[in-house]
C-alpha cells in the first residue's frame, strides 16, 4: 500500500506500529516519540510470537486465540482493514501482516516504505500511546501456508524451492551472531530479502520481483517457502513473493529452529 493511498483514506484502516529490531529494543520508545495518527503499538516479542525455545525457535507462532486476543485489543472489529509499518522497510511490519492473514483476514496491508515513506509524503506524526476502545474480530485461521521443520527438510527434494531470506553471509556460515550453529539448509536457496527492496525502502516493481525469484528457479507451479532466522524476516519474503503474484508458504521455525538440532544437516558455502 502507498504512503499516498493510506494518507488519502487513513481513517478507514486500523493502523499497527511494528517497530521492532534484534539490534535495537526501543521499539515502543520510537513509537512514543512519533507515529502515524491513530496507530496502536504493537509489541513483536510480547504479541506476535511465543517465547523462544530450542524446539521450536526464537519466534514460535502465536496460538490462534492468543492473537486474536492481541487483535481485539489493537481495536480490530469484524470487516475492518488493516494497515502495518515499521521503520525498516517492512521487515518487522511483515510478521503482523502475515499473521493477521494467516489468521483469516482478509484486508491487511503494508505499508510499502514504512513510516519514511510516509514522511516523505508530508504524513504528520502524534506522540505518545493510542489505546483504542476494544475490537470484536474473529479469527478463524487457515488464511496462509506454513511449513513444518520436516516440510522443509523435504521440500527441495521433492521439487520445491526453498528460499533463505537472510543476509548472505549469514547463509554462507560466514558468520552467525545469534544462533548456535553457522549455514543453511541443505538445498535451501540464498534469497536475502533486503535485496526485494529499493534504495528507498520501497518493494522493487512486481516485474523485477517475478525477474529476480525466476532466477532463483521459481516457476509455475513450483511449491515455494521462505525461512530466515526465526520467521520474521521470511514473512518479508512472502510478501515479496505476493508482490511478484507468487504463493509461498512460510516455516516459522526458520534456522533458529533448524540450528539448535543437533541431528540436522548443515550446508555451508554459497551454494545449495
Amino acid at each position: 500500500m502507498a504512503a499516498e493511498d493510506l494518507w488519502a483514506g487513513q481513517e478507514q484502516l486500523v493502523l499497527l506500529d511494528v517497530r521492532w529490531s534484534l539490534a535495537d529494543p526501543r521499539g515502543r520508545e520510537l513509537y512514543r516519540s512519533g507515529h502515524l495518527p491513530g496507530a496502536v503499538f504493537v509489541d513483536l516479542d510480547g504479541e506476535l510470537s511465543e517465547p523462544p525455545s530450542a524446539a521450536e525457535g526464537r519466534h514460535p507462532l502465536p496460538s490462534l486465540q492468543r492473537l486474536q486476543s492481541a487483535a481485539r485489543r489493537w481495536g480490530i472489529h469484524e470487516g475492518d482493514r488493516v494497515a502495518v509499518y515499521d521503520d525498516a522497510g517492512g521487515l518487522a511490519a511483515a510478521r503482523a501482516w502475515w499473521l493477521l492473514r494467516w489468521g483469516g483476514l482478509p484486508d491487511v496491508r503494508l505499508l510499502d516504505g514504512g513510516l519514511a515513506a510516509w514522511s516523505r509524503a508530508g504524513g504528520p506524526l502524534e506522540t505518545g500511546d493510542v489505546v483504542p476502545e476494544p475490537g470484536d474480530v474473529t479469527l478463524r485461521g487457515g488464511g496462509m501456508p506454513v511449513l513444518t521443520i520436516d516440510d522443509a527438510a523435504g521440500l527441495p527434494g521433492a521439487g520445491g524451492v526453498l528460499l533463505d531470506a537472510r543476509a548472505a553471509e549469514r547463509y554462507r556460515g560466514d558468520v552467525e551472531p545469534i544462533d548456535p550453529r553457522a549455514g543453511h539448509v541443505p538445498g535451501a536457496v540464498s534469497a536475502p530479502t533486503t535485496e526485494n527492496l529499493g534504495g528507498d525502502g520501497r518493494f522493487l516493481p512486481a516485474a523485477v520481483l517475478t525477474a529476480r525469484f525466476a532466477e532463483l528457479g521459481i516457476g509455475p507451479g513450483r511449491p515455494v517457502a521462505a525461512y530466515c532466522g526465526s520467521g520474521v524476516a521470511a514473512a518479508h519474503e512472502v510478501a515479496a513473493l505476493a508482490v511478484a503474484g507468487i504463493e509461498a508458504a512460510l516455516w516459522p521455525g526458520s534456522w533458529s529452529q533448524w540450528s539448535n538440532d543437533p541431528d540436522r544437516p548443515v550446508a555451508t558455502g554459497p551454494r545449495p
